[in-house]
């Protein structure tokens, strides 16, 4: 972050932050945090959403610093809109739970910063410096689940696998953990995923298979997969990890 005086002389120039939060002593109380920053100005606050783009639009700010705990606020659709009233400005979401599945709808939406409740003002004046030097920012239990995500994410079956049955590409992830004889609680953990999601995913997977026991399900799709040419053995013996073609 650097710019030019008009003697020629380089000078650090300031990160620009808006701040969206309904709190107006939370707003105030994040304004003092930055005001005696000498590399951080703030150029604009607001309560609410609607003012909040038009603010972005005008202003284009460098970090956009959004409180996610808004009561009724639909974060993960005002991102987007964001981004496009203000494509280079970075967002940075906190106050937020250590919760997998916010934690990725809000990588999805477009932030790099994601910030829990207990974050502390240093972590929050940090965060805005790493996000303005083109960083991402994550608690690091949830950094780990990014990459249990990515790694399951590089495990996706051929598109042929992906029609049996017509499963979905998430059906399909649940596929193996199944076959280990996982619990819903345990495949949720390994793909950061509610229960309650795993236990409705297995669902609609038993009745696409017409199977009534996950065992029978198991074993009508590896009947299924181990039927046809080379390229769909291989990947059977993919997803089904040590289970080879008899």
């Amino acid at each position: 972050w650097w710019s030019r005086t008009t003697r020629g002389f380089p000078v650090a120039e300031k990160i620009s932050v808006y701040i969206l939060a309904a709190n107006r002593l939370l707003r105030e109380a994040l304004s003092h945090t930055f005001k005696n920053r000498a590399d951080i100005e703030v150029v604009g606050t607001s309560e609410q959403p609607g003012m909040g783009l038009d603010a972005l639009g005008a202003i284009r700010p460098d970090v956009l610093l959004l409180n996610g705990a808004m009561p009724g606020f639909n974060w993960a659709g005002f991102i987007p809109e964001a981004r496009r009233s203000s494509p280079e400005t970075r967002v940075v979401i906190f106050g937020m739970q250590e919760d997998p599945e916010a934690f990725f709808r809000s990588i999805r939406a477009g932030v790099v910063g994601y910030l829990l409740s207990e974050a502390s003002a240093p972590e929050l004046v940090s965060a805005v410096r790493s996000v303005a030097r083109g960083e991402a920012v994550c608690p690091p239990r949830l950094c780990l689940a990014l990459f249990t995500y990515a790694a399951r994410q590089a495990s996706v079956p051929s598109p042929r696998l992906r029609a049996i049955h017509g499963l979905t590409r998430r059906e399909q992830q649940l596929l193996p953990l199944i076959a280990q004889g996982l619990t819903n609680k345990e495949i949720a953990s390994h793909l950061c995923l509610s229960e309650q999601t795993v236990k409705n995913h297995i669902h609609r997977i038993l009745q696409k298979v017409g199977s009534e026991d996950r065992l029978s399900a198991i074993h009508a799709l590896e009947t299924a997969a181990l039927q046809g040419n080379e390229e769909r053995d291989g990947a059977n013996r993919y997803i089904f990890g040590t289970r080879e073609s008899q």
